[in-house]
């Protein structure tokens, strides 16, 4: 139960309500945050524990609120202005430790050694850090110094039938272009971050030995043990369901198992009891007793989706082969029509109805394959809006505090964005960091691993949720809210301005009683590239360079106002505050 002011609270009874001293002014039974204290406040009941969060709830932690440095703030004029209402009896969820992940990649070079970069990342704390990828998960191979294993072949198929030279990507390769297995530890230790390693599935079905499969799991069981407990989170393969992975067409002259040309749920679903069968067993050999193992859904009913070129009834198929043998399902979700140029309102409108959408029709796919729901983890995310450098803008920024938002609405305790960082192409970037090697692609004029828009956002995202998600209900189909409560006793809400005019929003926190002032901090995009800015300002401070968010983002003093005579802000147009208000 969260904490109150005991000298003006008592419990009335068995219905444990309870009631606070009138502070002066006339009652207010709705609990609005005026200068009048709630005359009755009803305590929270703690949510359960859903079926798709599980033990991605189990590192949980109650937080407390330390405010900043602070600077006084004008209080805009109430009138008119758009009404957000923030139950704090109603709760929706826990908050996950684990929401803030990311996606780490051996071609961002060794940046273990990098103290900007590792500095950046230790700051946002994303907790978890997916690895290898992405695609190249399925031509990795993590032990291998110069060559690859005799049985992986000199030219793979692409989903026409056409073949072509192989590329693999090397684990132990000294190459300065590249990130080792070691190096990515060593990464995860100094960021105080959890792994989440991504097995390679292709080996299994363009393999050539005489047992594909079981070679495959056998190589990746030889991972688990050299990793010595140090992660909990594995998956088999990276959205095996597309033709643009690896052994999705096989060379069945060379296929010495039978396997079927085109890959298949089915064949993957058994495929994964080998692979889970050989891991966990290695797992024990070395005592790590807490491993969990992915496997890959589709998260889109429309199995020709976005990408197109998706296996068809993929879930019923994998989910009926796998029969219960995983501890957790994977998926991605890159909410955009694929490759569009997407104005704002397309990219702001998708984040709602495309997280319940997949939830749902995951959901689904369990009931109709007659399975048990696992827990969820939604590995991969990000927009594919391009054309416009969408993805490098503020816009993307905001679609990230929504995107986490949502997530948490839907119960999805995992999360990680991709990427950290990746390869500018004109701003078609999804990386969260400019990529500073030259052959990657870095982005022009900007300074090694610049933070792009979506790091100061995802910062304050998680710098300002409480505890708990709360059931909040908005004034307007523009400002979407999401509030929150800490178990330190203070209670907060997130609004997101999506519409292009600006609002005045004030927030009426229900069965609370608000302490003296309310914090927060406004981050809005610069007039460049507009409406897709490559900047942000932190409440008007922006970035010395031109693109990016200021250098001194964790030092900047709040905004702070009386909460005597309601909590209003002011929020520009595509912007975000981020909220919190004291206690009593």
């Amino acid at each position: 139960m969260k904490t109150f002011n005991k000298t003006c609270l008592i419990l009335a009874g068995c219905g444990m309500m309870l009631q606070a001293c009138k502070k002066g002014g006339s009652s207010n039974n709705s609990g609005s945050t005026t200068d009048t204290t709630p005359t009755t406040i009803t305590p929270p009941t703690e949510p359960a524990i859903a079926n798709t969060q599980g033990f991605f709830l189990d590192g949980w932690q109650a937080k407390t609120w330390t405010a900043p440095s602070t600077k006084a703030a004008a209080k805009p004029s109430a009138s008119g202005a758009v009404i957000v209402t923030v139950d704090v009896s109603k709760e929706i969820t826990k908050v996950s430790n684990l929401e803030y992940g990311n996606n780490i990649n051996p071609f961002m070079g060794p940046i273990a050694t990098v103290p900007v970069l590792i500095n950046n990342i230790s700051s946002l704390s994303p907790k978890i850090l997916r690895f290898p990828g992405g695609s190249l998960s399925d031509i990795y191979f993590w032990n291998q110094s110069t060559t690859v294993p005799a049985d992986v072949p000199a030219q793979l198929l692409d989903d026409n039938g056409t073949a072509s030279v192989a590329y693999y990507w090397l684990g132990n390769s000294s190459s300065s272009t590249t990130m080792t297995v070691d190096g990515y530890y060593s990464t995860l230790q100094q960021t105080h971050s959890t792994g989440l390693i991504t097995v390679n599935y292709g080996y299994a079905r363009y393999g050539t030995s005489a047992n594909p499969v079981v070679t495959a799991a056998h190589y990746a069981a030889n991972w688990v043990r050299y990793d010595k407990g140090r992660t909990t989170y594995w998956e088999v393969g990276n959205e095996i369901y597309g033709n643009w992975e690896a052994g999705y067409r096989i060379d069945q002259t060379q296929n010495k198992d039978g396997q079927p040309q085109i890959q298949d749920g089915t064949t993957y679903g058994n495929h994964f009891k080998v692979f889970a069968d050989s891991m966990r067993a290695a797992a024990a050999e070395v005592g790590n007793t807490s491993i969990k193992i992915g496997v890959v859904l589709d998260g889109a009913a429309d199995q020709n989706g976005a990408n197109g070129g998706q296996v068809s009834n993929w879930n019923n198929n994998v989910l009926k082969a796998e029969g219960n043998t995983a501890d957790f399902f994977v998926l991605h979700n890159y909410y955009t029509p694929y490759e569009q140029n997407s104005q704002p309102s397309v990219i702001l409108g998708t984040p709602a109805p495309g997280t319940s959408q997949m939830m749902t029709w995951v959901k689904t796919s369990v009931t109709n394959a007659g399975v048990m729901q696992k827990p969820v983890a939604m590995d991969e995310w990000n927009i594919f809006s391009t054309g416009s450098s969408q993805m490098v803008s503020n816009i993307a920024g905001l679609h990230a505090v929504m995107t986490l938002g949502e997530a948490l609405k839907d119960q999805i305790s995992m999360t990680s964005r991709w990427d950290l960082a990746n390869s500018y192409d004109n701003g078609d970037d999804m990386g969260m960091f400019n990529n500073s090697a030259p052959y990657q692609g870095a982005e022009p004029g900007a300074p090694a691993w610049n933070p792009r828009p979506a790091f100061y956002y995802m910062y304050f995202f998680q710098n300002f949720i409480g505890d708990h998600l709360l059931t909040t209900a908005s004034g307007n189909a523009d400002i979407s809210a999401y509030g929150s409560s800490y178990t330190s006793g203070q209670a907060g809400v997130i609004l997101v301005n999506t519409g292009t005019g600006n609002r005045v929003v004030t927030v009426n926190f229900k069965n609370f009683a608000p302490g003296t002032n309310y914090y927060y901090y406004t981050l809005t995009g610069g007039t460049d590239n507009a409406p897709f800015s490559h900047k942000v300002y932190v409440n008007g401070v922006g970035p010395a360079t031109s693109s990016g968010g200021p250098s001194n983002y964790a030092t900047i003093p709040a905004n702070t106002s009386s909460v005597s005579g309601g909590i209003t802000v002011n929020i520009p147009s595509y912007s975000a505050i981020f909220l919190v208000t004291d206690k009593k």
